[in-house]
């Protein structure tokens, strides 16, 4: 005890700290566990919390809503509505008693196939669509029942939240205690939009193959039932029986897997064809049908797991309500119809505001008798010739920069290796045309090789930015011609074309603007444009397609008081001669329309149908025209506005690259043409440079040495090097060159004793020469009778004109001799006067022959020897469109003298448009696309310009039986050299006369082009 209490107190807590045990630390994994648990209970109550907070916001079921589905209601642009859907759609109920196991089978195998046993969910659904959801990302794999389908039909909307999928589960579990499997069945059954118009089971039985009884259809019909509400339009068996094939052996596949049938039932269910169980008795289509294919074609595509038939939708379209009947009315068959349809033929046409890309109208078929199929949005036909603007001409503006001008070899047909030669329509070619030319007559050879020439990568490109799609990435050259396996829609070529109409900026076609779902939300679907292409593209390209409207393949579609552009286009078939398809795409500044007509037979023993050859291929431009001028009446149009980035050109025809035209080139060899700014021609065209004429030629006889002395006048500027032949012919013969010099006067020696001399006097400058300019001069003759000689009086001497440049001519003279008055002839027209000059009035640009003679004042039969000279007046610049317009009224032309003037022009360095001065072709007009129209900027453009494009290509264009007179073919004025209506009265006080002009047949006389 003592020891104890004698312990210290250091001691005494070692003792007690040796007795203590050491506590033991927990292991890191229970506390993992212990938070994991934790958190599960938190995530557990607070996700139990927001569940029921969804719960709680659920709608009631409401047993009204469970029988009649939500259709949408459509818009037009002016927000007045045209179409409820549910309104148009036929349905039909049945109860659950009347269905056969059959299709119940069918059903379930495909849609829940637990759907007897579960409550309202699936659970083993539901986890395998949790696994595809985290693989796929929320909302790629479902797991709705029948019972949640029936749900979200009539209560929720489509939203992929979950939130709606928790209101959904727990709203089928309370249906399922409300109502038995049977009548939920029934519901399901009696609800389901089945396609064209028809809801509910056994209306689509009816209308797709006439059954009455649901007990009466077979494992196919039973199958193709069952498929269908997945997508209802594409698996529609009328309009896609190759997509509803595939989906029937879907349906055969799960009821094989779950017992629902055999594999020898599944086989012969798959071996019927699909169009042989289909009823002849259709339902009548419904107004502006194409029109509501396209809003929910563009629904489905832009707005996921909507249904436009069952959501209760709102949807705003661009629908004209004027368009869209007007549209349907012109492609009605009857006698009231300006446009006569021949039997075998369909068609279909599009309507889009040039500027914002919106589907104005939409016809799907001619009469709506195509069961319902659209080929304005779904038709495949090639594009013809309506592909060259956007395969050629387009890109190679917009990547070359080529001008409307540009020069294209038309010289025959192209060649391709392994391939068959590429011909015009016609088999006729041109030679050198312009791009202008070619796009207006539509040739394929020049076609082809613009496209080669801007390289198949840059077309296809500029194509594709246009909505085009293509099969390979290495386009054939045909691709240029529309003659390959490309295939278009119209409101494809309608959204194309527009884009020129539209300074280069494209938008899709679009149907829809926006749409509101029945809580409320909208979803605006209105496309964004973007610019595709540069402005100068766009309208140079707009240009050269009103060439062709005006006065190319186009003229049917022409609408007068418009600016319309377009292109012509048809394919042919390699079996028979013929179009099987003829296109009209074309646009104003307001609308475009694309219209399509195709050649169609269906055999009436098998129903078959197959491709044959149009009867009239100019059907689509009168449908063009027709609408068109319709939508234009009482607004205004304006034209297509030039950009900055394009200027026009006067270039001289023929010139090769272009020339600008000179101050000689003749009217009727100058063409307007269009050039990105910054590349137009500098250089100016010599071919019609001309060289001013001498003045005041005057010739007389010098007895004392037996000669003619010459002398003339001549204004050059100092940098001309000028020389003047000198001719002479002797009574009236031919032109014989005398001398050339450099001076103003020359002497002609041992002149013919009683000889005429006319003597003429050209001004030369390396290869450019001037008009001639004229004198006559009499030789004595020393036979003459002694009173002859006695009676002779001299002629006059320095005899000169000059022009004073305000109309008027001053003719002056010398006579040295007995009193005389004088005869003075311009053109022909005489004036007697008594002194030694005279002012010609009146006067117009032209060439003037003068001649002056002096009479006796004792014996007027006493005439001196006759002095002659000629002067030229040049044309004023501000009276070039007068004269043209004076031209354009001038009377029927000699044929020679035409023929003279072609073989003048033609003989020089350049051979107009290829043809070798061949004036009269005769113009075949049997071709598609063909027209011998204007404007191939080379001048004599009258070669056999036919361009059906209906050759080996694929490729042409409808003719038109227009014929047209090309720029430089105009026969020229012929004349005499006189007027015989002018007063030939002498006038003795006066000393002025006012003479009529000569027109001479020479090159500045050719009459401007017929247009």
């Amino acid at each position: 005890m003592a020891d104890q209490t004698g312990q210290t107190r250091a001691a005494r807590r070692k003792q007690q700290g040796k007795k203590t045990k050491k506590k033991k630390k927990q292991p890191i994994w229970k506390k993992i566990i212990k938070i994991i648990l934790l958190t599960l209970l938190i995530l557990f109550l607070g996700g139990a919390a927001v569940g029921a907070y969804w719960i709680a916001q659920a709608p009631d079921i409401d047993e009204e809503q469970l029988s009649v589905p939500f259709a949408s209601t459509l818009y037009d642009k002016n927000g007045d509505e045209f179409a409820n859907l549910s309104s148009d759609e036929q349905r039909q109920e049945v109860s659950f008693e009347d269905v056969p196991d059959l299709l119940i089978d069918a059903v379930t195998a495909t849609e829940d196939v637990r759907f007897f046993d579960h409550n309202g969910i699936d659970l083993r659904r539901i986890g395998g669509a949790i696994q595809g959801n985290f693989t796929g990302g929320f909302g790629s794999q479902g797991a709705s029942t029948i019972t949640q389908q029936v749900v979200e039909r009539a209560f929720l909307s489509n939203e992929k939240k979950v939130s709606i999928k928790v209101q959904e589960m727990w709203m089928a579990m309370k249906l399922e205690r409300q109502y038995s499997k049977e009548e939920i069945m029934e519901m399901y059954l009696n609800s389901i939009f089945y396609g064209n118009h028809s809801y509910g089971v056994a209306q689509a039985a009816e209308t797709y193959f006439g059954k009455d009884d649901l007990n009466d259809l077979t494992l196919p019909e039973a199958a193709i039932l069952a498929g269908l509400p997945q997508r209802p339009t594409a698996y529609n068996p009328i309009e896609n029986p190759e997509l509803t094939e595939e989906r029937m052996n879907t349906v055969l596949n799960l009821m094989v897997r779950h017992g629902k049938i055999t594999e020898e039932e599944a086989d012969e269910a798959r071996s019927v064809d699909i169009p042989s169980l289909l009823s002849d008795d259709q339902p009548d289509p419904s107004p502006y049908d194409a029109f509501v294919d396209q809003v929910r074609k563009e629904v489905n595509e832009k707005l996921e797991d909507v249904d436009l038939d069952s959501d209760g939708l709102k949807v705003y379209t661009t629908l004209d309500p004027d368009a869209q009947p007007y549209v349907e009315d012109v492609m009605e068959k009857g006698d009231s119809n300006p446009i006569q349809y021949p039997e075998d033929t369909q068609g279909a046409m599009v309507v889009l505001d040039t500027q914002s890309g919106a589907i104005q109208a939409i016809g799907g078929s001619l009469n709506n008798e195509s069961n319902g199929f659209n080929y304005a949005t779904r038709g495949t036909p090639q594009a013809g010739s309506t592909a060259k603007p956007i395969m050629s001409y387009g890109p190679a503006i917009e990547y070359n920069q080529i001008s409307t001008y540009y020069q294209l070899d038309d010289e025959g047909p192209y060649e391709i290796e392994g391939s068959n030669p590429i011909r015009n329509a016609g088999r006729s070619y041109n030679g050198w045309v312009t791009a202008r030319y070619a796009l207006q007559q539509s040739l394929n050879v020049p076609a082809v090789k613009l496209m080669e020439e801007v390289g198949p990568e840059n077309s296809k490109e500029f194509a594709e930015n246009l909505g085009f799609e293509f099969e390979s990435d290495n386009l054939d050259l045909r691709e240029a011609i529309g003659g390959t396996k490309t295939t278009v829609t119209p409101i494809q070529m309608a959204g194309a074309y527009s884009t020129f109409g539209n300074e280069g900026n494209y938008t899709e076609p679009y149907a829809v603007t926006k749409v509101e779902f029945s809580d409320g939300r909208e979803v605006d679907l209105t496309p964004e444009s973007e610019q595709v292409m540069e402005d100068y593209t766009a309208y140079m390209v707009t240009d050269m397609l009103k060439s062709v409207v005006s006065s190319g393949t186009g003229t049917n579609a022409n609408v007068p008081g418009l600016d319309v552009a377009g292109k012509t286009g048809t394919t042919t078939m390699d079996s028979q001669e013929g179009s099987p398809d003829a296109w009209f795409v074309g646009y104003t500044t307001n609308y475009t329309i694309a219209a399509w007509t195709g050649g169609y037979h269906v055999d009436e023993e098998s129903g078959e149908t197959s491709r044959v050859p149009l009867q009239d291929t100019t059907l689509s431009q009168q449908m063009f025209q027709q609408t068109m001028s319709h939508l234009s009446e009482g607004i205004e149009t304006a034209d297509f506005n030039r950009p900055d980035s394009v200027v026009d050109v006067d270039v001289e025809k023929g010139t090769n690259p272009a020339a600008l035209a000179s101050d000689s080139t003749p009217s009727d060899n100058k063409v307007t043409e269009l050039f990105v700014k910054g590349t137009e021609p500098n250089e100016v065209s010599e071919r019609y440079e001309e060289l001013d004429g001498v003045s005041g030629l005057s010739g007389s006889y010098n007895e004392d040495n037996n000669s003619i002395e010459v002398s003339w006048d001549y204004d050059a500027d100092s940098e001309d090097d000028v020389n003047f032949d000198v001719s002479a012919s002797i009574d009236g013969g031919s032109m014989q060159s005398l001398s050339s010099t450099s001076d103003t006067s020359m002497e002609i020696s041992d002149v013919e004793e009683g000889a005429e001399y006319t003597i003429q006097v050209v001004a030369e400058s390396g290869s450019t020469s001037s008009d001639p300019a004229t004198t006559t001069v009499q030789v004595p003759g020393e036979n003459e009778d002694e009173d002859e000689e006695e009676e002779d009086i001299p002629g006059v001497s320095g005899l000169s004109a000059e022009y004073d440049g305000e109309e008027t001519i001053d003719v002056t003279w010398s006579y040295d001799g007995p009193s005389a008055t004088f005869e003075v002839s311009v053109n022909g027209e005489t004036q007697n006067v008594g002194s030694e000059s005279i002012a010609v009035s009146g006067i117009t640009p032209g060439d003037y022959d003068i001649s002056v003679t002096p009479i006796s004042e004792e014996d007027s039969n006493v005439r001196g020897s006759s002095s002659s000279t000629s002067v030229t007046v040049p044309e004023e610049e501000d009276s070039d469109e007068e004269e043209e317009a004076e031209e354009e009224e001038s009377p029927e032309e000699d044929d020679n003298e035409s023929d003279s003037d072609s073989d003048s022009e033609s003989s020089g360095d350049e051979n107009d448009n290829g043809s070798n001065d061949n004036e009269d072709n005769n113009n075949n007009n049997n071709g598609d696309d063909s027209g011998n129209g204007n404007d191939s900027g080379n001048g004599n453009d009258d070669g056999n310009n036919n361009d059906s494009d209906n050759g080996d290509d694929n490729n042409s264009d409808e003719p038109d039986n227009q014929e047209e007179q090309e720029n430089g073919d105009s026969d020229s004025d012929s004349s005499d050299g006189s007027d015989e209506g002018s007063d030939d009265s002498e006038d003795e006080g006066s000393e002025d006369v006012t003479p009529q002009n000569e027109d001479n047949s020479g090159e500045d006389d050719s009459t401007e082009e017929e247009e």
